[in-house]
């Protein structure tokens, strides 16, 4: 039996525009009436976060001074994970197409998420995406769960989950972050991490996964090809 843990944000959805449009609030929230400041475009925005540049050095890049940094990322850790601002996600293109393939080949499915529960609840109203995963194959943070950092935390949602399900002959994990490979590698589980989330390759080749592809639809390919190999 195959099993398949895969990250929710990144793999299969994108937050991309969810947190631009927060960086937009923030800087205009922040910056002090005729005060000049550069807004990043979207594409420099983005390769900024992946590249894992601190949100007070982007305040700064944006043309904030250092008070207005420090408050720019306060209000910014405030607002990125409400409500409103989850509307604006989106699904990753072919990710639907690769949970079909998955479910279809009989593998074993569960979400890994830093998500508390209603966030994970919204975004599966939203998309559909309920069917991909049993209530018992959901794993995400309680909404009164104190977080510390997603690399201390999601080794524990791992080991939480592998305390409650029955184990199979061969596990692999995907995500997009260093939190999913030191989560998969501290419970040696094999992990390919993708491109299509919020690092870039530079930073996830720092964590040594098993592999780096592209997104959920090519970490899935591979997945089925080496079953197929084992199956023969």
């Amino acid at each position: 039996m195959l099993r398949l843990f895969t990250d929710f944000d990144g793999p299969i959805v994108d937050v991309s525009e969810r947190y631009y449009r927060v960086y937009q609030y923030c800087l205009q929230k922040t910056q002090r009436p005729g005060q000049a400041v550069r807004q990043l475009s979207k594409a420099e925005f983005w390769q900024q976060k992946r590249a894992r540049i601190p949100e007070k050095q982007i305040a700064l890049n944006s043309g904030l001074d250092e008070a207005q940094a420090q408050e720019f990322s306060q209000l910014r850790r405030k607002t990125v994970h409400t409500e409103p601002y989850f509307d604006y996600d989106t699904l990753m293109p072919g990710a639907v197409e690769a949970l079909e393939k998955i479910q279809a080949a009989g593998i074993d499915l569960a979400v890994m998420t830093m998500r508390r529960v209603w966030e994970l609840d919204f975004a599966f109203q939203k998309f559909d995406l309920g069917r991909f995963f049993p209530e018992n194959r959901r794993y995400c943070l309680s909404n009164d769960y104190v977080k510390t950092r997603d690399i201390d935390d999601k080794p524990l949602l791992m080991a939480k989950a592998l305390k409650e399900i029955s184990s199979v002959s061969d596990t692999w994990m995907v995500g997009d972050t260093e939190a999913d490979i030191t989560a998969a590698k501290t419970h040696n589980i094999k992990v390919m991490a993708v491109e299509s989330g919020i690092r870039d390759r530079a930073q996830l080749e720092l964590y040594r996964p098993d592999l780096i592809v592209p997104n959920l639809s090519s970490a899935v390919a591979l997945i089925l090809e080496k079953s197929t190999l084992t199956v023969r």
